[in-house]
């Protein structure tokens, strides 16, 4: 199939899809069905049947990923850049841990980093040059509904419950990894989890624009990221508290 081995560095100008083209949109209407069909099918689930259901997405998602690996090495395209270490890939291995071993700072994390973190991903793609017959564009896509899926449907089929106390820890984990991995970054001329630099389309880069750096960018993005994913949690408590 022609452009199935390419990537971004290698395929061909004038190829690839707009960003909420038709395309695009066909793509996150796919994820909001999946979506949508997985948290129904999932809350009729009995507690064997939900752990099941997690296992089967973390495999999927790992299968995922060495679809991807397998693309690459197979072409010779496969190089540091495509290691492990950007943040949605680690989510990859987080998940398939929680689907085992599920615990209170690993819930907070999907919740606070993953959800916005794939759905930003389906949202600004930075694959737009890869046209649908590529295999890295159906990988890139399918990984990150899936990475979106996981978590969401945990958080409404009430059985990840997000807890302000555990914060502190997840941004903890969050920066934990990014230390070294930006060190990484140096070592091997990478720019894992968009530490180094990010791409027109990114949301990063308007801070680059704006400020001269897309680092600036992160801790607005952190915070509107909070405000999102935890000011109506607060709010909710703080009604609950005064009707008692």
């Amino acid at each position: 199939m022609k452009y199935f081995f390419e990537t971004t560095e290698s395929v061909v100008d004038g190829v690839g899809f707009s960003l909420f083209g038709v395309l695009h949109l066909v793509w996150l209407c796919v994820a909001v069905v999946c979506l949508l069909a997985n948290l129904f099918a999932y809350r009729r689930l009995e507690a064997s049947g939900r752990s099941r259901w997690r296992k089967i997405i973390a495999w999927l998602l790992i299968a995922d990923e060495l679809f991807k690996m397998t693309i690459l090495i197979y072409s010779g395209r496969y190089g540091f850049s495509y290691l492990p270490f950007h943040l949605c890939s680690i989510n990859i291995f987080l998940i398939a841990i929680h689907a085992y071993k599920p615990s209170r700072i690993l819930d907070n994390f999907l919740y606070t980093v993953c959800i916005p973190g794939a759905l930003a991903a389906l949202l600004f793609p930075t694959w737009t040059s890869l046209p649908i017959t590529s295999g890295m564009h159906i990988h890139s896509f399918t990984v990150h509904i899936l990475l979106m899926l996981y978590p969401t449907v945990l958080t409404l089929g009430g059985d990840l419950k997000p807890d302000v106390k555990q914060l502190p820890k997840s941004l903890g984990l969050l920066l934990l990894m990014a230390i070294p991995i930006y060190g990484l970054n140096l070592l091997l001329d990478t720019n894992f989890m968009f530490l180094i630099s990010a791409d027109p389309g990114n949301p990063l880069y308007l801070f680059e624009q704006m400020w001269g750096s897309h680092l600036l960018g992160f801790p607005v993005i952190i915070a509107c990221v909070l405000l999102v994913m935890y000011g109506p949690i607060v709010l909710i408590q703080k009604l609950r508290k005064k009707e008692l």
